[in-house]
C-alpha cells in the first residue's frame, strides 16, 4: 500500500508537469506519436469500428498503459471509466487511447471490449514499444496526459492515475494551472476538517455501534482520537492485521479508562463487496463503522487518496489530520503507538536507538539460513517489510547481505547456527 504526505506529493505532481519528456504536443505530433506508415487510425471499443487520428485535434489526450492481466489495472478501471464516461457527457474534450500490454491478441480483443474508449491495434508492435520508450514507462497502469495547444500548459503530465484517484473529474483539463487550484482547495479542506464534516452526510448524522440500538452520534467523536480504518473482509492483508488491530485497540482503551481524560476510538471504512460481507467482517470489530455502502466512504478514501487496504488513518482530538501512517505505526511500537503525534513518534525513535545499542550485532534466525546482520538506515537500511510477519518496517532491521532478508529485530527468534533452518 502507498501512503504519502500531501504537501510532499502535491510538490510532486506540480513537478511531474515539467520533468522528464516535456517537448509540446501538437495536433501532427499526435499522428507522429500514435500512427505508423500503414496506419492513420485508432480502434473503437467496438469490432468494427475505426477513428482517425486527425479527429482528436484540440483535445486533451490520455494514453493509457495497462492490460488486462494486471489486477490494479482492472481496478483503476472503473475509475478511469467513470471520469471518462462523465467528462463524454458533459462535451469536455478528453479521449483516452489504450496502449495495450496484454500477452496476446484474445487478451486485448476481450480487453478492449470492456473499455469505452480507443486503442492501438495490438499488431502494431512497434508503436507500443516507441511510446513505452518516449514516455519511460516502468509499470502499469499508467496514464501519460497529453495537452493539445503548443502552450504554457502543454507540459507532459505522467501522473495520471494518481490524479484521477485522487480529484476524478474535477482534475480536468489536467493543466498545471488546475492542479494547483485543486491543491489550494485540498489544503484548505484539510486545514479546517472536524470529525463531524468527516463522517456525517446530509441524510446521515450517525454511524453504527455494537449496541442495541445500533446507532451512535458522529458528535459523540469530537475530542477523542480516531481511526479510520479502510478494510474489506476479501483482503487478505487486512485478515492479518485486523486481530492485531483489535488487540492494541483494546489495550489503548483500558490504559486510557485507568488514566482518565482521553479516549480513543476507530471507525470502520468498509471496503467489503455486499451487505453479508460487511455484517459478518463488522461482527468481528470491537469499534464503529460507516453503514455499508455509504457515499461517505468513496469520498474519504479519494479525501485521504487511500489507494491500498488496509490503511489506518488517524484524527487528532482537533478534528486535524495526525497521520496516514496508523498501520505501520501500531506495527512498529504497537498500543506506545498512541496518540501517534510527531512528537511521540520521536520520542519512539529516540527510545529504538537506545535499545538497538544493547541488541547483538549479528543473529541467526530460526526462519533463515545465512547469519542477519542489525542494520539501521545510516547503515544500509531503511523502510522494508519484514519477512516474518510481512509487515512494513523501518529504522532498525536484521538484514542478510547474502540475499537481502530483513526482518524486525522483535520478530527474530535467535538460534544457533547449527541449529537454523533452510528459509526463504
Amino acid at each position: 500500500m502507498r501512503e504519502m504526505n500531501l504537501d510532499d506529493n502535491s510538490n510532486n505532481l506540480v513537478q511531474s508537469l515539467t520533468n522528464g519528456d516535456s517537448e509540446k504536443i501538437s495536433t501532427s505530433r499526435f499522428s507522429s506519436l500514435l500512427a505508423s506508415k500503414d496506419r492513420d487510425y485508432l480502434l473503437s471499443s467496438t469490432e468494427a469500428d475505426q477513428v482517425r487520428i486527425s479527429d482528436l485535434e484540440g483535445k486533451v489526450i490520455g494514453l493509457y498503459f495497462s492490460a488486462n492481466w494486471y489486477t490494479p489495472c482492472r481496478n483503476f478501471n472503473k475509475v478511469l471509466i467513470d471520469v471518462y464516461e462523465q467528462l463524454k457527457s458533459n462535451g469536455s474534450n478528453f479521449e483516452i487511447v489504450f496502449v495495450s500490454s496484454d500477452e496476446d491478441l484474445d487478451a486485448f480483443n476481450s480487453y478492449r471490449e470492456s473499455l469505452p474508449w480507443l486503442s492501438i491495434p495490438f499488431s502494431d508492435l512497434e508503436t507500443k514499444k516507441a511510446l513505452n520508450r518516449k514516455f519511460e514507462v516502468e509499470g502499469i497502469p499508467c496514464l501519460v496526459i497529453l495537452q493539445p495547444e503548443d502552450n504554457k500548459d502543454g507540459a507532459t503530465l505522467y501522473e495520471g492515475v494518481e490524479l484521477i484517484y485522487r480529484y476524478g473529474i474535477e482534475a480536468f483539463p489536467f493543466t498545471k494551472e488546475r492542479l494547483e487550484e485543486l491543491q489550494r482547495e485540498e489544503k484548505m479542506k484539510h486545514e479546517s476538517q472536524t470529525v463531524t464534516d468527516l463522517l456525517t452526510n446530509p441524510g446521515r448524522d450517525y454511524i453504527l455501534g455494537q449496541t442495541i440500538t445500533g446507532k451512535v452520534p458522529v458528535d459523540s467523536l469530537i475530542g477523542k482520537t480516531v481511526g479510520l480504518y479502510f478494510s474489506a473482509q476479501w483482503c487478505f492483508p487486512c485478515a492479518k492485521f485486523t486481530p492485531k488491530l483489535i488487540s492494541i485497540y483494546q489495550k489503548i482503551k483500558q490504559t486510557l479508562e485507568e488514566k482518565g481524560g482521553e479516549d480513543f476510538e476507530i471507525v470502520f471504512v468498509s471496503n467489503d463487496r455486499d451487505q453479508s460481507s460487511f455484517d459478518s467482517y463488522f461482527g468481528t470489530m470491537p469499534w464503529l463503522a460507516l453503514p455499508f455502502g455509504d457515499p461517505t466512504v468513496r469520498t474519504l478514501a479519494k479525501y485521504f487518496d487511500v489507494q491500498g487496504i488496509p490503511c489506518l488513518i488517524i484524527i487528532g482530538p482537533d478534528g486535524k489530520t495526525v497521520t496516514k501512517q496508523g498501520r505501520n505505526l501500531m506495527n512498529l511500537y504497537q498500543e506506545n503507538a498512541y496518540p501517534f503525534t510527531d512528537a511521540k513518534v520521536e520520542l519512539l525513535e529516540k527510545e529504538m536507538e537506545e535499545a538497538a545499542k544493547n541488541l547483538p550485532r549479528s543473529v541467526y534466525h530460526a526462519a533463515h539460513r545465512h547469519e542477519l546482520t542489525l542494520v539501521s538506515e545510516g547503515t544500509g537500511g531503511g523502510p522494508y517489510i519484514c519477512c516474518d510477519c510481512d509487515e512494513q518496517g523501518s529504522g532498525w532491521a536484521y538484514q542478510c547481505l547474502e540475499c537481502g532478508y530483513e526482518v524486525h529485530p522483535k520478530c527474530v527468534r535467535a538460534v544457533a547456527p547449527a541449529g537454523s533452518i533452510e528459509g526463504r
